[in-house]
């Protein structure tokens, strides 16, 4: 082990000087308590590490020592349903052993090296196995079949392969001759957080990740594997949204990341979602989902190893031909963390103080989502959804601007939308998808041909609803011709009945897509139907009192969403009934 000894402390980044040979981004333990630290800098014999927990009693003098490996999350069977700090603990564990307060120094694997899981190889003696290559599985939990990877590079034979039955992790499962050596297989690997898993090919993002939420899935949708961001200001509903995210979209798995969120925040995920049954399978939630937990009150270092942690276990999963969705919020408590080691490293500032690599390490973030077929075989995919907080809600800030370099989804959250109780407070005027292209024959064929064009008469009756209202701020609703308030009439039922949405009610919280197109196609036909009776001079008060725009809004609480063959009915009546106006008025004239 090779040691230095402590010659500076500020903060969370301390200054270590001796002989002992550390390389970057190497693991330290520093002081008696042994403390978990990380090489970030290395001058001569002079190395500056990041610490990752609270320096306070720390003293000049002190030991570092240096593990020789960098950074890395234990991965194995047991990852699922666990709750992690930012640097792999599993926080209920420690809990039981130490209390409610997390002690400096402790030590502890990700996962149990005591529990046992049921083995089932997939291999035979003889077979040839490479990187990635699916040895066996294990059930994790109810919904997801563990694949257990070869971890060893090269081309090899296996030579040894465990009976199926139950093992440790640390267990050898198998024996693969690589070469000339023999090495042996457990089912647990480690990985650095930092090195990208590699991967086989990456694909073109064709199919969308579907939430249930209106807005998200007709209007602005991502692909499996996309990138996405949302921000907004403080109360803007920017962490209920990635728990609607988390909830319903239909990724097999979720890693929700709380990266310097708020205790009473943090709380709330951590309470729910193991409570929280997944309405797709009639299992808990927990079973399919990953929760790492580092709020605003931990060192700031670990907001950085947090997010470095999350998307390597989503990578993990991602090999074994799963569909992974990531939820970070939120960043800027990340872009905040590498100001503040930056301003302790004395660095020169870029804007608004953050480090001029803040692009850099968002574009290293993003850039690890994506389709992929992976060395097992297995097609599986990453996407990353991340929350960002601009103080007073300004989107011109370094953080927002540079994220929407290398995101092809913007989901702008509105602070009067919000305070008016519109959720999702998604701005439409401001969002933007850049997959609908790729995903167009996903929705031609699962849900309608005409799905993506229905979605943008929706989108030109919102941008028309825009510029009409800067006309009558100026002019008055008044002046403008029944044609034009029939857009106005039209948008605000689109507004209230489509993209507002209550993530309280058992009906709303969670919509599918094909009850999303049917109310598209529902509003669609009544704007058409009654354009074409204002064109021949029926006015537009007699249409609306005949209560359709108003039944409309009521729709997504009045018809479930296993019954569907009400808008069909409702259809009939709105073709009916304008039809009956437009004859009671051609024989009045």
């Amino acid at each position: 082990m090779q040691t230095k000894k402590i010659i500076s402390i500020n903060g969370p980044v301390i200054l270590a000087k001796g002989d002992g040979d550390f390389s970057m981004h190497d693991i330290v333990y520093i002081g008696k308590e042994q403390i978990l630290g990380d090489v970030i800098k290395i001058n001569k014999d002079i190395v500056t590490i990041q610490v990752y927990e609270n320096t306070t009693g720390l003293k000049i003098g002190e030991d570092v020592v240096s593990d020789e490996n960098p950074l890395s999350v234990t991965l194995g069977p047991g990852l699922m349903g666990n709750i992690f700090d930012g640097i792999q603990r599993p926080l209920e564990d420690l809990r039981k052993k130490d209390g409610d307060f997390l002690k400096r120094g402790t030590k502890s694997l990700g996962i149990s090296t005591e529990k046992k899981w049921h083995f089932r190889p997939k291999v035979l003696i003889g077979d040839k196995v490479s990187f990635n290559t699916i040895i066996g599985e294990v059930p994790e939990t109810k919904l997801i079949i563990h694949k257990i990877l070869n971890y060893f590079d090269g081309d090899g034979l296996v030579v040894e392969i465990a009976n199926e039955g139950e093992y440790k992790v640390t267990d050898t499962i198998a024996k693969i001759k690589i070469g000339n050596s023999v090495v042996e297989l457990t089912m647990m690997q480690k990985w650095p957080v930092r090195k990208p898993r590699p991967y086989k090919e990456r694909l073109v993002t064709n199919t969308p990740l579907v939430t249930g939420q209106r807005v998200i899935d007709s209007i602005f949708p991502i692909a499996k594997g996309g990138t996405g961001m949302i921000p907004g200001g403080f109360g803007t509903g920017k962490t209920m949204l990635q728990h609607q995210f988390a909830k319903w979209s239909n990724a097999d798995i979720i890693v929700y990341i709380g990266c310097g969120e708020r205790g009473n925040e943090m709380t709330d995920v951590l309470e729910e979602f193991p409570r929280l049954i997944d309405k797709r399978t009639g299992m808990p939630m927990i079973e399919r989902t990953v929760l790492i937990a580092n709020t605003s009150n931990m060192p700031v270092a670990a907001r950085e190893a947090s997010i470095y942690t999350g998307i390597t276990i989503a990578e993990y999963y991602r090999d074994m031909g799963f569909d992974v969705a990531i939820m970070a919020d939120s960043t800027s408590r990340w872009a905040e963390a590498l100001r503040e080691i930056s301003g302790r490293l004395e660095e020169m500032p870029a804007e608004q103080g953050f480090p001029s690599y803040l692009p850099s390490r968002l574009s290293e973030f993003y850039g690890r989502a994506g389709l992929v077929k992976s060395y097992s075989g297995k097609m599986g995919s990453v996407t990353i959804i991340g929350a960002v907080s601009p103080q007073g809600s300004d989107f011109s800030e370094p953080v927002t601007q540079n994220t929407k370099r290398f995101v092809h989804t913007f989901w702008g959250l509105d602070r009067d939308l919000a305070y008016s109780r519109h959720y999702p407070a998604v701005n439409w005027n401001i969002s933007y998808s850049e997959y609908l292209d790729n995903l167009q024959s996903w929705y031609e064929e699962n849900v309608d041909v005409d799905f993506l064009e229905c979605r943008q008469k929706i989108v030109s009756i919102l941008e028309e609803e825009n510029e009409l209202l800067e006309i009558a701020r100026v002019v008055g609703q008044d002046v403008l011709s029944d044609s034009k308030r029939l857009v106005l009439e039209v948008a605000k039922a689109i507004r209230v009945g489509f993209l507002q949405q209550n993530a309280m009610s058992d009906i709303d919280s969670q919509v599918p897509l094909i009850k999303q197109y049917k109310m598209m196609q529902t509003i669609i036909l009544l704007y058409e139907r009654a354009l074409k009776l204002i064109e021949k001079r029926i006015p537009l008060s007699e249409i609306k009192k005949l209560g359709f725009f108003e039944e409309y809004v009521k729709l997504k609480m009045n018809v479930a969403n296993d019954d569907l063959g009400k808008f069909s009915e409702l259809n009939s009546r709105i073709k009916n009934r304008l039809k009956k106006l437009e004859d009671e008025y051609v024989e009045h004239i």
